[in-house]
């Protein structure tokens, strides 16, 4: 079945080749596809282009459509392009001719538009949901060793007094920062494109506002044309905040393989947490880690590939955006597992003590020196001199440490005042189901009364 026959039979090949993934992909779409539709049939009984008793018809057949897919039972047949043209046909095959009024006043351009937009904004909630546990994790683990002195690096070289607390803490905020681009992008993508049709809009009297209203978007994407030119930027910001997730999942995980190694030893995981050789008995490889961060690189590119995609693209709709939904599919799943397999790692992180006992780093002390002379009121620049030919001559010895008092140091990490800003920054993302949203359209099921 094809929405766009007109008595010709296409050769199967060309079909095969167009619909591409999409009787696999569109699966990920369905729930959000019969929402939609349910949607514009309450909008369409609004508008006076179907009846009360049609509407009623209308949405209690796709609600029943709506459980299947929840059942696993709806699936999308070898003869059928689409999920658009799959729900289509079964509503025809429930309801006969009223089945076939859902396609009124819109194209698949829109259709997927909002399939696409709704399934996003899912995702976009439900990783937030996943950062916060991360979050939520990491600064945990950051109150609980904030005492745990560790050598800070800069250029690979031992610099100066660190802590796990200061190290666990930098990628806790890391997170706050991702989760303000994540709601940016969630922010650009929840604006409805119902009604733009294929991007020139319709002669009929559609009521765009209210199909806003209903699906819970924040406001019209107005300009039909746009709708079209829309595809690829939303996906690119949405990308671009995933990419920013990803590159600190990464570091994350470049750092923990490299203080797991037995030059360092910074850190552990039990054994059962660990993997070795095939033929070397001693090994303990940080495989999950080294995992996490080939996937997280791997995600890094999903911006560059949705800008090569759609770069050179002319106004309106081009099948070249077919290709964008595997992708964006796929990276939520990758990122998603990241997560989960990361925080399963962290629950069970081990973390060695007394590591600034070694006298391997006794000079990263250096600095405190130099603050200490600086306080007993010897000029910054003699008093740097002074300590650097101390370390030079090897005569240097560690001294203890100053204070640190300003905020965001070892001393005051300021964790309380980050987790406020993550918290704000959360309250973009809303957690709806797609059954409460279902549900909210079955109240528009009525006994004979226009739908206000």
């Amino acid at each position: 079945m094809k929405l766009w026959e007109k008595g010709i039979n296409p050769e199967p090949a060309i079909i095969e080749f167009t619909a591409g993934k999409d009787r696999k992909t569109d699966l990920a779409l369905t729930k959000w596809d019969i929402i939609g539709s349910m949607a514009h049939v309450i909008m369409l009984e609004n508008v006076g282009l179907v009846s009360v008793e049609e509407k009623n018809g209308l949405l209690k057949a796709l609600h029943s459509l709506f459980v299947w897919d929840e059942e696993g039972s709806l699936k999308i047949e070898n003869d059928v392009e689409d999920i658009h043209s799959q729900i289509e046909k079964e509503m025809s095959s429930i309801l006969g001719t009223t089945g076939k009024k859902i396609h009124t006043g819109r194209s698949r351009n829109d259709q997927v538009l909002v399939d696409i937009r709704l399934y996003t904004r899912e995702e976009i909630d439900k990783l937030s949901v996943l950062i916060r546990r991360l979050f939520t994790r990491l600064q945990s683990l950051s109150e609980q060793y904030k005492e745990v002195l560790i050598p800070g690096y800069t250029h690979m070289q031992p610099a100066m007094v660190s802590s796990f607390g200061l190290w666990f803490g930098a990628y806790a905020e890391c997170l706050a920062d991702d989760v303000l681009l994540l709601s940016g992008a969630r922010a650009l993508n929840n604006q409805n494109p119902l009604g733009t049709a294929a991007g020139y809009g319709t002669t009929l009297p559609i009521n765009r506002k209210l199909t806003s209203e209903l699906l819970e978007f924040d406001d019209l994407l107005y300009n039909s044309a746009y709708a079209s030119l829309s595809r690829g930027k939303i996906e690119l910001a949405i990308a671009s905040a995933l990419a920013s997730v990803a590159q600190t999942l990464s570091r994350f995980s470049m750092d923990i393989c490299l203080y797991m190694t037995s030059e360092f030893r910074f850190i552990d995981f039990p054994d059962e947490y660990i993997t070795g050789s095939s033929i070397m008995p001693q090994k303990r490889n940080p495989d999950v880690f080294e995992l996490i961060r080939a996937r997280s690189n791997v995600l890094q590119t999903l911006p560059n590939q949705i800008a090569i995609l759609t770069s050179n693209l002319p106004s309106g709709y081009n099948r070249d955006l077919q290709l964008l939904k595997q992708l964006m599919f796929d990276a939520f799943g990758e990122l998603r597992e990241c997560i989960e397999i990361m925080l399963l790692m962290l629950n069970n992180i081990k973390v060695k003590k007394n590591i600034t006992e070694n006298p391997l780093y006794n000079s990263i002390f250096s600095t405190e020196e130099v603050n200490r002379l600086v306080k007993q009121g010897i000029p910054f620049r003699d008093a740097y001199k002074a300590v650097s030919d101390m370390v030079k001559n090897s005569t240097f010895s560690r001294t203890s440490i100053t204070d640190y008092v300003h905020e965001g140091s070892i001393g005051n990490l300021c964790n309380k005042e980050i987790a406020e800003i993550f918290e704000k920054r959360m309250e973009s993302f809303k957690n709806r189901s797609a059954s409460e949203l279902a549900d909210k359209m079955m109240h528009y099921v009525t006994n004979g009364e226009t739908t206000p």
